[in-house]
């Protein structure tokens, strides 16, 4: 049987190197259809057309269907609504607001009421094989300790909205599976490719290396807080596409919900001395306390000049620690194994030094 896929959250990288994973994969793929909003589509063109230019000759269908998650029928005709319901095999739901630092009305307008209608939409759909959804191993919040695969257990606290409304859409998903076939993606923080430093943005652990470039004049680089044993979850786009592709498409994935985390993270204090080694040959010296940081960082003109975002601070303290035990079960026959980070440093680095200056891979400070 041939296999239609059905896309949101292109032309976002994630979901660009995810068709590209899933096409070698999977010969039965006949057409894949993108939801694009408008004002995306020239983009969302150009994309199509490298996607087409790396496929060696395949000939792969695809149709931009332009439309909204955050409306009813996505905004579309109720034809064209109702006629991919009829069509698609394969839905993969990647749209959402990723700022750690959104704001609360946008991240549940997106997150939330798009995922909603999502879920409605793929309720529909009557040939469907697979509904991957990507979430994130964050929806955890405040909870610390080992946190498990088979766990979504609302915490006390979250510690952004980006966080408490990807973790209301889970819910939203995981109620669906007593109905359809369902496999969710809960990833740690994405940096950039294993081997070639290649990414798409510098946020997440790119504000450590955005801090200590802005503060080279610096005789020394102190510790930004005396925590040793808080760890964080840094986890390299390779394998998050190629894991997500192989576990899309593995049978048994159907019901089962995965962390793609690194079962072996770094501690915060040791990527920061990997950091500061790769870029000074040096070694950190001395402490800064968090609350001087954190207040440092509560002022605009000081973020915008480091540019790092005072949310970041709070995934460098937070002591959870991801059990992924069943992702790496599954994986197993697919030979897919999470790269380690320290060997990775030197391509992250060389990158982030090859392109700090441009615009596009800087993020927005507010």
């Amino acid at each position: 049987m041939e296999h239609i896929y059905f896309f949101t959250g292109f032309p976002g990288f994630i979901s660009n190197q995810l068709i590209r994973e899933l096409v070698r994969r999977d010969e039965a793929i006949n057409k894949i259809h993108l939801l694009v909003l408008s004002q995306q589509r020239e983009k969302a063109e150009m994309e199509i057309k490298r996607i087409e230019a790396d496929l060696d000759g395949m000939k792969i269908a695809f149709e931009i269907v332009i439309g909204d998650i955050t409306k009813g029928h996505f905004d579309c005709s109720l034809d064209v609504y109702h006629e991919l319901q009829q069509q698609v095999t394969h839905l993969f739901h990647l749209a959402a607001i990723y700022d750690l630092a959104v704001e609360e009305k946008l991240a549940r307008l997106v997150n939330v009421v798009g995922t909603k209608q999502v879920n409605e939409w793929a309720k529909g759909v009557t040939g469907l094989k697979r509904y991957t959804y990507f979430s994130t191993a964050y929806v955890a919040g405040m909870r610390e300790g080992s946190l498990y695969e088979d766990e979504l257990e609302l915490p006390k606290s979250f510690k952004n909205h980006y966080e408490r409304t990807k973790y209301e859409a889970e819910v939203l998903v995981e109620e669906l599976k007593k109905e359809i076939p369902i496999t969710i993606i809960r990833p740690g923080i994405v940096k950039g490719h294993s081997q070639t430093g290649q990414t798409i943005k510098f946020d997440g652990p790119y504000f450590i290396l955005n801090f200590l470039d802005r503060l080279s004049f610096l005789p020394f680089f102190p510790y930004i807080s005396s925590e040793r044993d808080t760890v964080v979850n840094l986890v390299p786009i390779d394998y998050i596409i190629q894991a997500t592709a192989f576990l899309a498409l593995y049978k048994e994935g159907a019901g089962k919900t995965y962390h793609l985390t690194d079962p072996n993270p770094c501690t915060a204090s040791e990527i920061y001395e990997l950091f500061v080694e790769e870029l000074y040959n040096k070694k950190p010296k001395g402490h800064l306390p968090l609350s001087l940081s954190q207040a440092f960082l509560s002022i605009r003109q000081v973020r915008a000049y480091l540019g790092v975002e005072k949310e970041a601070l709070d995934y460098f303290t937070w002591k959870g620690h991801f059990d992924c035990s069943l992702a790496q079960a599954d994986l197993t026959a697919s030979g897919i194994v999470c790269p380690d980070f320290k060997e990775g440093v030197p391509a992250m680095v060389d990158f982030y030094l090859q392109h700090k200056r441009d615009e596009e891979y800087q993020i927005k400070i507010r």
